[in-house]
């Protein structure tokens, strides 16, 4: 297990370079990220590289033996480029440019700036690709922030256009896959098709998810150009670069998969103010916890998300060391909560974490953001914590050695995320919320989950989670038969088929090219407004109760020559379902087939779960305390406590104490289901 950290050595006197190497040697970090905002220390004129800097501080944390990450310096364009190159700036989805002076001030699709980047890295790669003290590089930093993912200038809408005409072919097929014939929208020609914005009424859908594919795919580009340098000229160090977690505008999935690892930024505390009123929603009480923590949901959907991206373990490139500045409230943290942060990204199956930042800044954007030091260079609360750790490292070694496996996935597909996005139709009906409500059900279970796509590779999993799978495509049918006909249990949720993948409704019943699979139709649908609330009954215990938000009325439908083994779960108990089918089961080959008819509360997919975890024979721990997570990783558990008060657990006769706000190492060889 490596530890490291964010170092900026440019903001900084060069004779205090040796100061800071040493001390961080002696907290035991091994790694040191440098370079991804120093493109005009690198190239202070157009054409001309200063590298003695850069050579000075590498040779200075080799002599310490700490290894170097360098990022590529793409995210902040200098002053020079943009002077030079006017058009570099994005336009945002209002029409306007935005300027220099903070960072990922760039479109993706600008060839100047393409041309620019590409020159700065190959000098880079050229200079440092077979330096032995560099062991990888980060490209760009956190792609999409700042509302950057997408961008409307006029070299995006011919870049535009011509993805279309590769992807379309002629015109008239592109018509008919957006449904033009509606409002009058047809087009004659590609360069009559701008992007979807500054549109007097609502946009066309099917125009819309296209651009957020277009736009994604942009960024993988200018991504790519970046990655074949690196392959060329840093033979044998490694590529990556850092996501930002549950982050909606980029398909992480493609943007990971020419990467050796995924990464990302960690920051418990404002992930938790910032995403937590997202994920939740209007839930009436979500949970508390320790409130200089975060949210051990929130985090851990983070960790588990970046996990899956590879289906391999994960680097925290950015890993919260103290209070930060872009939250709402951003807290102040106490001494422990940097070691819990640590072991729970190590738990969750992080190789290395290194923590954002060094030394508190003295200007700019991030200056009442921590670092393990303090502005005055004294030790701050993180680096305190590292010394304390350094006892730790043989065990945090030892976990990092051990397989971590999961037996039930979640679904992750950015292209129904964005639909669901595009347009909800109950505005309080989201993509990642419905995901959350599963994935927290599942860790209150005790029951290690990976969030995957839905082209990764299934066979590992006694269970896969469907839960918006709105844009139905026979081929993805064709995989989900073959899954459960092998053994498999696969979990459909609501809204499951509506769409083609072109966002156009499917001529077919609902749920479209799933009805075989699951042997039900989707006879009719409510969006529930807040304040009306449908019951159901069921068999399985505890799934009995109210539903709100959505709701379908299934009904059966025998397949024609094919004996079906349907048996019903659920149905509901009021107007206007009443009586009507709410949960089936289908048998299809050796494994199961459901579809949950409603949009179900975190206690009612806990109770599904456990059902159908028992049929699967899948261990996990039920009646756990609030707050409690446990994380199974190779032969050990690791018993989170998020609280600010001590908890004492008894799980199969055997009791344990874990104090607040930290972490209990347990064999599991103690703990059955």
């Amino acid at each position: 297990m490596n530890l490291g950290v964010c170092y900026y050595p440019e903001h900084w006197p060069p004779e205090r370079w040796p100061i800071d190497a040493t001390l961080m040697r002696k907290a035991g970090l091994k790694i040191v990220r440098i370079g991804e905002f120093a493109w005009a220390q690198i190239e202070p004129v157009d054409g001309q590289f200063n590298w003695d800097w850069l050579d000075q501080v590498i040779r200075i944390l080799a002599a310490e033996d700490l290894c170097v990450v360098l990022g590529t310096p793409t995210a902040a364009p200098p002053s020079w480029l943009v002077k030079i190159h006017p058009d570099v700036p994005p336009v945002d989805v209002q029409g306007r440019q935005r300027r220099f002076a903070t960072r990922r001030h760039y479109c993706p699709n600008n060839p100047n700036l393409k041309r620019h980047a590409g020159r700065i890295v190959k000098a880079m790669a050229k200079r440092y690709g077979s330096n032995n003290t560099v062991i990888g590089w980060q490209i760009d930093n956190e792609f999409g922030s700042h509302e950057t993912a997408r961008c409307y200038c006029s070299k995006c809408t011919v870049a535009f256009q011509e993805w279309l005409k590769e992807r379309y072919k002629s015109i008239e097929e592109l018509n008919l896959a957006w449904g033009t014939s509606f409002w009058n929208q047809t087009y004659f020609g590609w360069d009559e098709i701008d992007p979807p914005n500054l549109t007097v009424a609502k946009p066309n859908p099917s125009h819309v998810l296209d651009y957020y594919r277009f736009s994604s795919a942009s960024v993988r580009a200018f991504m790519l150009l970046q990655v074949d340098i690196l392959r060329k000229y840093a033979i044998g160090q490694f590529v990556t670069t850092n996501f930002m977690g549950d982050f909606t505008d980029l398909d992480y999935h493609q943007l990971a998969q020419p990467l050796d690892f995924a990464s990302w930024s960690s920051y418990p505390t404002g992930y938790s103010e910032v995403r937590g009123p997202f994920l939740y929603g209007n839930e009436e009480n979500p949970p508390t916890f320790a409130y200089d923590i975060g949210d051990p949901y929130i985090t851990g959907f983070c960790h588990d998300l970046t996990r899956g991206l590879k289906q391999k373990p994960f680097w925290v490139m950015e890993q919260q060391c103290g209070q930060i500045n872009w939250s709402y409230y951003n807290t102040g943290v106490r001494p422990g909560n940097v070691r819990f942060w640590t072991w729970h990204a190590l738990a969750s199956g992080a190789e290395s974490v290194i923590y954002f930042r060094w030394r508190a800044g003295l200007s700019g954007l991030e200056q009442h953001h921590s670092g393990l030091l303090k502005h005055d260079g004294s030790l701050d609360i993180g680096y305190k914590e590292l010394i304390a750790m350094l006892p730790e490292r043989a065990e945090m070694d030892k976990t990092n050695q051990t397989q971590q496996s999961a037996e039930v996935a979640i679904l992750l597909d950015y292209e129904n995320l964005w639909a669901i996005q595009i347009q909800p139709h109950h505005k309080n009906f989201g993509y990642m919320r419905h995901m959350f409500i599963y994935y927290r059900a599942l860790q209150q279970l005790g029951i290690t989950t990976d969030i995957i796509s839905p082209e990764s590779d299934w066979s590992s999993y006694k269970i896969v989670i469907a839960h918006t799978l709105w844009m139905g495509t026979k081929p993805l049918a064709k995989k989900i038969k073959k899954y459960t006909e092998d053994g498999g249990i696969i979990i459909f949720g609501v809204r499951s088929g509506f769409k083609t993948s072109t966002n156009l409704v499917t001529q077919d019943p609902l749920p479209g090219p799933f009805r075989e699979l699951v042997g039900v139709t989707v006879s009719d649908w409510h969006a529930l407004p807040p304040g009306l609330d449908f019951q159901v009954e069921s068999i399985i215990p505890g799934l009995s109760g109210l539903l709100s938000l959505w709701a379908e009325s299934l009904l059966p439908c025998p397949v024609e020559g094919k004996r079906q083994k349907l048996s019903v779960l659920a149905h509901y108990s009021s107007d206007p379902f009443s009586s009507e089918t709410a949960l089936t089961e289908n048998q299809v080959g050796k494994g199961f087939a459901y579809y949950l008819g409603w949009y179900p509360t975190v206690q009612q997919a806990k109770s599904l779960l456990l059902y159908v975890a028992s049929k699967s024979e899948i261990d996990y721990m039920d009646d756990l305390p609030t707050g409690l997570i446990p994380i199974q990783r190779g032969l050990n558990y690791y018993l989170f406590n998020f609280n600010d008060y001590p908890i004492e657990v008894t799980i199969q006769g055997n009791t344990t104490n874990i104090k607040k706000r930290d972490v209990s190492i347990i064999s599991n060889s103690l703990y059955g289901t």
